[in-house]
């Protein structure tokens, strides 16, 4: 950007959330005058760089909304799933070529303290009226094959699969398509409250926006707002990818209904088939680096691959030897419970969202029409949600921040060692709200 834009609406950032926000707000209304500004290039960040998995949960998970929001848990259920055929829909209307799959979700237990875990979550989900499938230990080997499982729930309808970068990518030509004015490698680097022309300045690369509303969604880089350096932590999430497998090795494997699968540890993996049938690996190490950093250089990590490697060896061990053609790593933006929140600054003319917590392909749809309620003033089902209208606790500054996230990693690798039993540290968060996983 170079000059100055005028604007109804300025996203900031690239991500899903600021993609479905200045799409929505065209779709809201088709004359709205909308530039989204993007730091690097679409899908930079943590959208090109996730497992794939879209959710129909808005709150990471059914037990993570329960242990919340215990009395909108149905509510939130029937909003999230709305929201995942929603983002169906829209694919399908947009002609977004992304590998989208509504595959459903297994999570699979490997260690026998985890099965009453599953079987809770089942238990309270029919009491929600969305039916989840518990599965003995034969029935979700019948699934997929592996030595280390032990049972299963299966969500059949609860997630979707997806080339998370190209559906950003499709999501951007619809934006393109609907009249959105899209700058990318252009940072924004300030925002000024012109109080007497009733607007918002955006100091934007070599240019400036003058926009009305202003929404936020920049994830875990670069705070704007200073409120939000208190509830944002950058965690780094790595992966792996194997070659594709050949038709053999598929077949030793099963896996012919292609779920996403989630192990239920503490510190757990998740992983899917690609469209051409690679197994993409990743999860279990959440690293935090002192003083919230954020760097390319920590997009690698030959520790965590490592230990990706031989877990990926112990699951599928008639996969052994095959090869991993890529690694990857990338930041999420962490919050203390886990899911998104929300908020309006500058009198109410800008409003954010944030934290999804890595679960935030699906979820980031939600999220942005909240924000365009927001900024619009509007009283909706979703703006009186107790998921809305309040914050997570805040992190404490350095060097507790570390002190604290590190002695959580430990205490949660020594639970899963320790057949899920949970030390006083672990208890003592749990007893405020802050019952953290990896």
């Amino acid at each position: 950007m170079a000059g100055t834009e005028q604007a109804d609406l300025a996203v900031i950032g690239g991500g899903f959330s600021g993609l479905w926000t200045a799409l929505l707000a065209k779709e809201r209304d088709p004359r709205r005058n909308v530039v989204l500004v993007e730091g690097r290039k679409i899908a930079w960040g943590g959208t090109g760089r996730n497992g794939g998995f879209c959710s129909a949960s808005i709150t990471h998970g059914l037990g993570n909304g329960l242990d919340r929001f215990p009395e909108e848990a149905g509510i939130l259920e029937r909003l999230g799933r709305q929201n995942l055929d929603e983002i169906e829909q829209a694919v399908a209307r947009y002609g977004i070529d992304c590998d989208f799959a509504r595959t459903g979700e297994l999570a699979v237990a490997t260690q026998d303290w985890q099965l009453d875990g599953l079987a809770e979550t089942a238990r309270a989900a029919r009491q929600l009226g969305v039916n989840m499938k518990v599965l003995s230990g034969g029935q979700v080997r019948a699934e997929v094959n592996s030595p280390t499982y032990l049972g299963g729930l299966w969500d059949r309808d609860g997630c979707a699969t997806v080339d998370p970068a190209r559906l950003a990518w499709g999501l951007r030509r619809a934006c393109l398509t609907a009249g959105v004015r899209i700058y990318e490698h252009t940072p924004v680097m300030a925002i000024d409250n012109q109080r007497r022309r009733g607007r918002l300045a955006l100091t934007a690369g070599e240019g400036t926006v003058l926009a009305d509303r202003v929404a936020l969604a920049a994830g875990a880089f670069a705070p704007l707002l200073r409120r939000l350096r208190y509830y944002i932590v950058p965690v780094y999430d790595y992966v792996l990818m194997t070659r594709p497998l050949s038709a053999a090795q598929l077949a030793s494997v099963g896996w012919r209904n292609r779920q996403g699968i989630g192990d239920s540890g503490n510190q757990f993996h998740y992983y899917r088939l690609t469209a051409d049938n690679r197994i993409l690996w990743g999860g279990y190490d959440a690293i935090y680096y002192y003083g919230s950093k954020i760097a390319a250089r920590l997009d690698q990590r030959p520790a965590t691959f490592a230990a990706l490697a031989s877990h990926f060896n112990a699951t599928f061990p008639q996969l052994d030897g095959i090869e991993f053609t890529h690694s990857w790593g990338g930041v999420i933006d962490t919050c203390s419970r886990f899911c998104a929140f929300y908020g309006t600054a500058l009198g109410g003319r800008l409003a954010y969202v944030a934290g999804y917590t890595g679960l935030g392909v699906g979820a980031s749809r939600f999220g942005a029409n909240v924000v365009l309620d927001l900024l619009a003033g509007e009283r909706t089902e979703r703006t009186e949600l107790q998921l809305v209208h309040t914050k997570p606790l805040p992190f404490p500054p350095e060097p507790v921040r570390a002190a604290g996230i590190g002695l959580t990693r430990w205490s949660l690798a020594r639970a899963d060692r320790r057949d899920g039993h949970r030390n006083a540290w672990l208890r003592a968060l749990d007893s405020i709200g802050l019952g953290f996983d990896s």
